[in-house]
């Protein structure tokens, strides 16, 4: 097998919960109200560092799909799937988006956000 580039994302995103990888922007999240067989799960447009297995047909909560398992590229484990086809016209939004399980990915903390302590002006200073 041949070496593995990761790509790397610029802001607020989510990781692999197995190996850290990027997966995806929070800016790409479509839903965080769908569900799996082991819990939550989010919607997202995009998803990067990933790989993807056979199309197969499933009986989902929302009726029949065409999917694919998407899995990650750098250790392997399954984070969810990606629709390929929906068979409702209903559901045809869902075409060629990501699920990926919310138990499977963790949100990645970024430096924007500090909990460091500053000195402030208390009321016996301004006495």
């Amino acid at each position: 097998m041949g070496r593995v580039f990761l790509v790397e994302l610029g802001g607020r995103g989510y990781r692999c919960r197995f190996c850290n990888s990027p997966l995806a922007l929070a800016d790409d999240v479509l839903s965080k109200s769908f569900n799996c067989r082991q819990g939550r799960a989010f919607l997202f447009s995009n998803v990067v560092n990933i790989t993807v297995g056979a199309e197969e047909e499933r009986l989902m909560i929302s009726g029949m799909h065409t999917v694919e398992d998407i899995f990650c590229c750098c250790c392997g484990q399954i984070l969810g799937w990606k629709y390929v086809a929906a068979h409702d016209k209903n559901q045809k939004y869902k075409e060629g988006k990501f699920v990926l399980e919310r138990w499977r990915i963790m949100e990645e903390v970024t430096d924007d956000f500090s909990l460091e302590a500053h000195p402030g002006l208390s009321d016996a200073e301004n006495a």
